[in-house]
């Protein structure tokens, strides 16, 4: 079933609220065409033309879902909520792989257009020292130009070595030309999930160190992809803004401690 002619996946939008840009694909009626960017009144000449547009999301399966039309008046634009065609930001995402690797893989299929994926896979890194994790992340591209460290915060996330070793490594100068910006995320599987708290002493320590400086951004999961755009553009000018607040004077984990 075709949605419309052209499906929306991000836009921008000049000072005077207009449309400045969008990428977009075909609807091929059972596939999507490659993404490409347009302008604004490559649209309006399309729409002269009978063409129609509509705004998708990606969905869990890291397929798309139509969310809405495309409506023009032949002046404005009107569209349900579609994420800034802006900068992809490089970014790790921090987990305990045993628990958590479903949201992992959910945020890479719900979020991957909108970053440049920096994480590590399972067997990719195999260290048990923190010095030689962090300079092998750093010497396979890693963490050597990572912007942003996404944690998800499980349960158990708080427990585990190499999540405490990869949030040291991105606060660490020394990797990069700047620090990572940090942004956690309390998972559905937290006990602090939708209760608008984020207890220090059920993260990570080295992340709530930095959650009390006002470096690191706490926020709850979400599928919407405008929000989790807007959180990890907040963590990352936080490098810019907050730089002087982060603490990594945290002596590192040499052991989990739920085994």
């Amino acid at each position: 079933m075709k949605w419309a002619d052209y499906c929306v996946i991000k836009l921008t939008k000049g000072e005077n609220g207009f449309i400045n840009t969008i990428v977009c694909c075909e609807d091929l009626g059972s596939s999507l065409g490659d993404s490409f960017e347009r302008n604004r009144s490559w649209m309006v000449e399309q729409v002269s033309k009978g063409k129609t547009f509509c705004s998708i999301k990606t969905n869990e399966k890291g397929g798309w879902n139509n969310i809405g039309e495309f409506s023009y008046d032949g002046r404005i634009f009107k569209w349900m909520t579609v994420p800034k065609n802006i900068t992809q930001r490089k970014t790790f995402i921090s987990y305990y792989h045993y628990e958590d690797q479903d949201y992992k893989e959910k945020f890479r299929n719900l979020f991957g257009d909108l970053i440049t994926h920096k994480s590590v896979e399972d067997g990719d890194i195999d260290s048990d020292n923190s010095d030689g994790y962090i300079k092998q992340l750093i010497q396979k591209g890693y963490l050597s130009d990572t912007t942003v460290l996404v944690v998800l915060i499980g349960p158990n996330t708080k427990h585990r070595k190499h999540i405490d070793w990869e949030i040291s490594g991105a606060l660490n100068y020394k990797v990069g030309d700047k620090y990572s910006g940090l942004l956690g995320l309390l998972l559905p599987n937290h006990p602090d999930f939708g209760t608008d708290k984020a207890t220090y002493n059920l993260m990570p320590a080295r992340l709530a160190d930095n959650f009390k400086s006002g470096y690191a951004i706490i926020r709850d999961w979400t599928n919407d992809r405008v929000k989790m755009q807007e959180y990890i553009e907040l963590a990352f000018e936080k490098r810019y803004t907050h730089s002087d607040n982060i603490d990594n004077t945290k002596k590192q984990m040499t052991e989990n401690t739920n085994e």
